[in-house]
């Protein structure tokens, strides 16, 4: 472990020097590198210091321990350094296990009406709502981009983008099946339905992660749709993107102009490229990212929304909580914090052989 921290340590000082150059700064793209580089390793690289710190101040108490006239002093030096390497150490191996080299991106979240017509619909809107809620709490920014609106006011498919440092490490096990399970405001049998929502989150790629050559695009104007005032259906500015060589199709509509609503939609075909990228990378490596918390496959049930029962049921960690109306009021902070910590657990105990 210490080879580890001392090869960290190193990369860390290294990356201050180059980025203290001029030259680097001048680069835009080097220097953003650097500075999404340097605050991967600072957390590592700082409680290692202080870990080296602490690990003086123990060993420096040890040898005074030997002086009759110091022993009693020295003794509660030692052994408050002591707790404090112990201590140390925890957050170490947990700031040691492989990062997601995502987790800093902003994330664009696709939700989509499952199974159950316009009740699914309908559940869409609250989970984009939930979403946006938490993301506006949590700091966050937020940024639709397209959707189709039922008559109902619901949403058969909406996509918006979430920015800001690690966004996708907050919302990046929402990614599966949502399933719902209340009396449908369509209805007034008084019956419970149950009706299923997919959500996708995917990390934003860089402009550098993906080529797009413009002779595999089929780029299409049309009328915006839904509601939006007297600028809606009057002018042809929303964007379609149709990329030939893998049939993906991307829309965006909420821009006024043409040009930034192409921007939008070409940011968000670059970011489906790139998670196909990376789900055929995931793939190879499946059995050794394979986590309690599931894979985030967008097949997979993940979580339980009973309207009759006032709660909400996680399936992957077996959290409940009865709090769903506050839960859909967007605080959905302590789920997110309970999954990251059992990936978290179940990181640590696959990595407790190779220490």
């Amino acid at each position: 472990m210490l080879e580890k921290l001392e090869e960290a340590l190193k990369k860390y000082e290294n990356v201050e020097k180059k980025l203290a150059d001029p030259s680097v700064a001048a680069n835009l793209t080097e220097y953003k590198s650097l500075m999404r580089e340097r605050k991967a390793l600072a957390p590592l690289a700082e409680k290692y210091l202080e870990y080296k710190e602490a690990k003086k101040s123990m060993d420096d108490a040890g040898e005074l321990m030997s002086d009759p006239e110091m022993r009693d002093l020295a003794q509660e030096e030692y052994y408050d350094a002591k707790h404090r390497c112990e201590a140390l150490e925890d957050e170490i191996r947990t700031l040691l296990l492989p990062r997601d080299p995502n987790d800093e991106r902003n994330v664009i979240i696709e939700i989509r009406g499952g199974a159950g017509g316009e009740e699914a619909a309908l559940f869409a809107s609250s989970l984009y709502r939930m979403y946006t809620m938490y993301a506006v709490s949590a700091g966050f920014k937020y940024e639709l981009i397209g959707f189709n609106e039922t008559g109902l006011g619901g949403y058969k498919e909406i996509s918006f983008m979430i920015k800001g440092d690690g966004a996708y490490s907050r919302f990046k096990f929402e990614s599966g099946v949502h399933r719902v399970q209340r009396v449908p405001e369509t209805e007034s049998s008084g019956r419970i339905h149950t009706s299923t929502v997919t959500v996708a989150v995917l990390p934003e790629a860089d402009d550098v992660e993906v080529e797009i050559s413009p002779g595999d695009l089929i780029i299409e104007t049309c009328k915006s749709s839904g509601a939006g005032g007297q600028h809606i259906n009057k002018t042809e500015s929303a964007i379609r993107i149709i990329h030939k060589p893998t049939g993906i199709v991307v829309e965006c509509q909420e821009e006024r102009s043409q040009l930034q609503n192409k921007e939008k939609a070409l940011s968000m075909l670059r970011t489906k490229l790139y998670d196909i990228k990376r789900t055929e990378q995931e793939d190879k490596i499946a059995a050794e990212r394979k986590s309690q918390v599931g894979t985030a496959d967008r097949s997979e049930r993940i979580r339980t929304y009973n309207f009759p029962q006032g709660r909400v049921t996680d399936h992957r960690i077996g959290l409940t909580l009865y709090s769903l109306e506050s839960f859909l009021n967007g605080d959905i902070s302590s789920m997110i914090d309970a999954l990251i910590s059992a990936d978290t657990a179940e990181k640590l105990k696959n990595a407790g052989g190779n220490d």
